[in-house]
């Protein structure tokens, strides 16, 4: 069937990591669609067969396995099901330009002059490119998706997934902390968020986690300080040992409250912040004990590849031998790939529906002759944001949204966590009992741990997290 002889359609495609919520927006969509008689034909896997060049998309055997044509009744019951029924990748279609133009014979095959992006930066980046590709004739419109939460929506307005995968993360924290009450450990918890630490953040804080630490916290790097390969990262003032020490001073603040166990929660961006550099300094690392320092598509560290949780505690058993401390057990746990995938709660239930009408409101407008946009609502307003606007064209990405660590909402959380104050190093009696507890002098106790202050918090009494 050619080109000519096919209504218009509108095609969807999922790219990056899950979120709670995809099936939400595609079902939305789909509906929405279908009630205008638009056909809607899903792509399979993201990018990842669209930009083959050996396909035959007429080959009737790879209907279902590689693209579907959604009706209502496909979708109407999927707002409350985890994972994507188009499944999805990370196949970058604007690395090459045979790629993209792939994409763009395909989306002609099919008479797609409409096209929804589900996904975070990157997915935004390669719809913007069909966009601009198409010469306008292709309108896009993209739903951001990400549990990182760390996409630049107004007005604080959340990603899509990102409530749930704290929902669900909350309670797996809470579990973990009674069983580190019930034997006496310390949790160290790695939490996904590459660029921001909300996630990380709104699991601890409600969790009650002993100690929260997100890379948000520490000064950027200026570039002419950063590594000569990693000038256009984004680095900060942070090593390993840093970490390290912020969390044995927890430890000792803990044992100085009769408790010999505690969680920690550590944004799995720390990793990005202390930079690549830095980490293969760190004995184990360049030879690969704890994974492959390897970087995805889109120029990301494959964070997932390298061991960050095992690699801490390896190095706070170092440091507290060293010290002369004794070590409790240390379990480590990584936290992401659980939280995904699960079935959204009521929020991003509702939301996602709002986000799948959303974009074909704006498909269907004049706007959407005259720009792509990304998707978003304010105070229940559909606002389509012009990806000229949001999208760099020098780094290809949005900024990333960071949590404000000058805000109340931030200030509240350290509030509630165990970390050293320097009002305690100037409490003689504060000073010579964790001191002691370290099993140093005073003197000594402060040259080493007063660079690890919390310097928010230089007074008042302390709370007891998590009884």
């Amino acid at each position: 069937m050619s080109e000519t002889s096919r209504p218009e359609a509108l095609a969807m495609v999922v790219g990056g990591g899950p979120a709670p919520g995809i099936n939400g927006v595609i079902a939305s969509a789909t509906i929405e669609a279908r009630n205008h008689h638009i056909p809607v034909i899903g792509f399979m896997d993201g990018f990842k067969w669209l930009v083959k060049q050996d396909f035959d998309w007429d080959d009737p055997k790879i209907l279902g396995e590689h693209y579907r044509w959604l009706q209502i009744g496909d979708v109407s019951d999927l707002h409350l099901r985890g994972g994507s029924i188009l499944r999805t990748s990370r196949t970058n279609p604007t690395k090459k330009p045979e790629h993209m133009e792939q994409v763009l014979k395909v989306f002609r095959h099919f008479n797609v002059k409409k096209l929804v992006t589900i996904g975070g930066d990157d997915t935004a980046f390669s719809g913007s490119q069909v966009y601009e590709k198409a010469g306008g004739a292709i309108q896009v419109a993209h739903v951001p998706k990400t549990i990182d939460n760390d996409l630049p929506l107004p007005e604080s307005t959340p990603t899509f997934g990102f409530e749930t995968a704290r929902h669900v993360g909350v309670h797996v924290v809470r579990n973990l902390s009674e069983d580190a009450r019930t034997t006496s450990r310390w949790y160290l918890i790695v939490s996904m968020g590459r660029a921001a630490g909300f996630l990380a953040l709104g699991i601890g804080k409600a969790a009650a986690a002993t100690l929260t630490i997100i890379p948000e916290e520490f000064p950027e790097l200026p570039p002419e300080e950063r590594p000569a390969k990693e000038k256009n990262k984004q680095l900060r003032r942070l090593s390993l040992t840093q970490l390290c020490d912020m969390i044995i001073a927890s430890i000792l603040k803990r044992r100085r409250q009769n408790r010999a166990y505690g969680v920690v929660v550590l944004a799995e961006g720390l990793l990005e912040a202390i930079g690549e550099t830095k980490l293969l300094e760190v004995e184990g690392v360049a030879q690969g004990r704890y994974g492959k320092l390897l970087r995805d598509e889109h120029d990301h560290l494959r964070l997932g590849e390298i061991e960050f949780g095992r690699l801490i505690k390896d190095q706070l058993t170092h440091h507290m031998e060293k010290l002369g401390i004794d070590a409790p057990s240390f379990i480590d746990k990584d936290l992401g790939y659980e939280l995904r995938c699960a079935d959204p709660i009521p929020f991003d239930a509702e939301y996602t529906r709002d986000l799948g009408y959303g974009a074909i409101e704006f498909l269907r407008s004049p706007k959407a002759e005259e720009y792509g946009a990304i998707i978003s609502f304010e105070a229940g307003v559909l606002k389509p944001l012009p990806f000229q606007k949001m999208i760099d064209p020098e780094t290809k990405r949005m900024r990333p949204r960071k949590v404000n660590v000058k805000g109340e909402a931030y200030k509240c959380a350290r509030r509630y966590m165990i970390r050293l104050n320097r009002g305690e190093l100037d409490n003689p009696a504060e000073l010579a009992e964790l001191a002691r507890l370290a099993n140093m002098n005073p003197d000594d106790f402060r040259r080493r741990f007063e660079y690890v202050t919390d310097t928010q918090r230089e007074q008042g009494p302390d709370v007891i997290v998590g009884s």
